[in-house]
């Protein structure tokens, strides 16, 4: 359904996987991936989008290079200069609202992991998000501007994850709501974290993810037009 796409992102070229509604046009989603880089995985996830009727973007945050082992994975995502990820992100929003099948004048930001974290962080940055979606996001180096925000913001968090844990989703949480936005979020119990990703067994959460992406979709229905 989709294919790679290349784009401006401050006077230099990036690229990402670009997915296009089924029925012609819709709002445009951009879809953040994990640590592992612009995998099938990702890929996929854009795919079910453009069949919902959106018109999906999945910047390749890494440009090129991904990751099998956690080690590597983990090496690419501390390599990320952080001043040229929000640039490649905010050539991704332009680049999509400036194509004539988006709809609406804002986007939906949506990632999984260090792309959770990047999904805040760009909605953070630009006003052009309309709506957010965070799947247990994190980053260390990545440090979201939450004064700054206007969209509203779905964030799901996991029971059982020991990187992003109920302490922290909480905490995300209650420092929104004290900034005066608009926030949801859930922790999903019995869950791990990347339980959205059914290419990982090991973790994968049907049901959860099925909810997750049945109330996604309604959040960008309402916000996205």
């Amino acid at each position: 359904m989709g294919g790679m796409v290349e784009f401006a992102a401050n006077g230099k070229g990036s690229g990402g996987y670009l997915a296009t509604s089924a029925s012609g046009s819709g709002p445009g989603v951009i879809v953040i991936q994990e640590w592992w880089g612009l995998v099938d995985h990702v890929k996929d996830v854009a795919d079910r989008f453009a069949n919902e009727g959106f018109v999906a973007l999945a910047p390749d945050m890494y440009h090129g290079e991904t990751a099998t082992s956690p080690d590597d994975a983990g090496k690419l995502m501390m390599a990320l200069n952080i001043e040229q990820t929000e640039r490649d992100l905010r050539g991704a929003v332009d680049y999509l609202l400036a194509r004539e099948e988006v709809t609406g004048d804002r986007v939906g930001t949506v990632g999984f992991c260090m792309g959770g974290q990047l999904s805040l962080f760009a909605a953070c940055a630009n006003a052009k998000v309309g709506a957010c979606v965070d799947f247990y996001g994190i980053h260390p180096n990545v440090t979201p501007d939450l004064a700054s925000l206007q969209a509203p913001v779905l964030g799901f968090f996991a029971e059982k994850d020991g990187f992003v844990t109920p302490e922290v989703a909480r905490k995300l949480e209650a420092d929104l709501r004290a900034a005066g936005k608009q926030v949801e979020i859930t922790i999903f119990e019995g869950a791990d974290h990347a339980f959205f990703n059914d290419t990982r067994a090991e973790v994968y959460h049907a049901d959860c993810a099925a909810e997750c992406w049945t109330r996604m979709l309604a959040f960008y229905r309402r916000h996205l037009g």
